[in-house]
């Protein structure tokens, strides 16, 4: 049910047909606690608010965002919250088309603390393996490719570094799901 109000959310955003919500009411009704329903890993990118695309409102969903919406201890931790403490039901890992990241990954690029960042992305780079020239940046196809294979390594290493998360989806009380936003639609392509 957690997944279907966040395809239901984004296809309300692609509409332009919102809910219309009180945030003043939203914030008096959270003031005790919080129980989001989802918990979604996105990129930084401007254009991809994780509230915004899906059309929550104030204590509907936790939102993780970094660059290339890769994965880290501190990320994973705060995913452990959302689901075992929380009782969030879906974690999303939502990459996105034209991602700056992704690019830089790509490209090798090597600049101060980014270095570090991209790094976390090489994996999907190197596991793209249908792209035979023009390994670049500039390659759209190979771009969009190596951002959908990040979403999956993403989501294998949820599995694979947490045993909390883990245990919850094997018992049936989580899902783990991954998507793409797209900056030209605004549409979310859920990978089910």
């Amino acid at each position: 049910m957690a997944l279907q109000f966040l395809k239901e959310g984004n296809k309300r955003f692609t509409k332009n047909i919102k809910i219309n919500r009180n945030l003043l009411e939203q914030v008096n009704d959270t003031r005790e606690g919080q129980w989001p329903f989802a918990i979604v890993l996105s990129c930084i990118d401007s254009r991809t608010s994780a509230e915004l695309v899906f059309d929550q409102g104030l204590g509907d969903i936790f939102s993780a965002r970094i660059a290339g919406n890769i994965l880290n201890a501190d990320i994973l931790g705060s995913m452990e919250f959302a689901t075992k403490l929380v009782g969030s039901k879906v974690i999303v890992v939502l990459g996105h088309t034209k991602c700056g990241a992704v690019k830089g990954a790509c490209d090798s690029l090597q600049m101060g603390n980014l270095t570090t960042l991209l790094n976390k992305i090489q994996p999907a780079v190197y596991e793209e393996k249908t792209t035979e020239q023009n390994r670049t940046g500039k390659n759209t196809e190979f771009v969009e490719n190596v951002a959908t294979l990040n979403v999956m390594l993403t989501m294998e290493r949820i599995r694979r570094e947490s045993v909390i998360i883990r245990e919850l989806e094997e018992a049936g009380q989580i899902k783990i799901i991954g998507g793409k936003y797209d900056v030209d639609t605004g549409a979310v392509e859920f990978f089910e």
